[in-house]
């Protein structure tokens, strides 16, 4: 199993979900709720803070499970809460993932979303040892096309009905990154 772990720079920290973030999950998905709603299943106009503190536990146990790493992203200097980051559907096979990500409306435009993939993605290949890390975005999801073409991830193409929201399916950009993107040797 791999440990709890917190990863920091001078402007964010990437840590695992605790259950008293479950106040602050809450308030951030119904400020973020109008950019949220077209992109992720989850997000519906009667989100419920049991459905925070649903999700909390949910993620701690997949991380003690080494299928899921979901992070809480926050401020490095002040520890407000910024949105969210997670290595999910972990093949035991072929070694990669997908990386997902949202921050905050209020806290939009910071770049954020970036290091945090990034960070994430650096995770992955450093202590999961994967060999790809996957960032799958909607075509019409303009804000998360940014930040994976911002952060270099490599544009692979379009995939045709990819991304399911509710009952609509999206074509969705396919975007990767590998070890050697980071300057690291791929180690199973």
């Amino acid at each position: 199993m791999i440990p709890y772990t917190t990863i920091s720079d001078s402007h964010i920290t990437l840590r695992p979900f605790q259950f008293n973030d479950a106040g602050d999950l809450y308030m951030a998905v119904r400020e973020s709720m109008a950019d949220l709603k077209p992109w992720m299943s989850w997000a519906h106009n009667d989100y419920a803070q049991s459905e925070a503190r649903d999700y909390i536990a949910v993620v701690r146990a997949r991380w003690g499970e080494n299928v899921m790493y979901s992070f809480a992203i926050t401020d490095a200097r002040s520890g407000a809460f910024i949105g969210a980051c997670s290595l999910s559907h972990i093949h035991p096979v072929y070694f990669h993932c997908n990386l997902g990500y949202w921050i905050r409306t209020s806290q939009r435009g910071r770049g954020a979303a970036g290091q945090a993939a990034r960070m994430a993605a650096h995770f992955a290949f450093e202590k999961l040892r994967l060999v790809r890390v996957e960032v799958v975005v909607a075509v019409g999801n303009e804000a998360s096309l940014k930040v994976a073409e911002k952060i270099g991830a490599h544009r692979e193409g379009i995939l045709r009905n990819r991304i399911l929201v509710g009952k609509e399916a999206h074509d969705a950009v396919m975007f990767s990154f590998i070890p050697q993107d980071f300057g690291l040797q791929a180690r199973l």
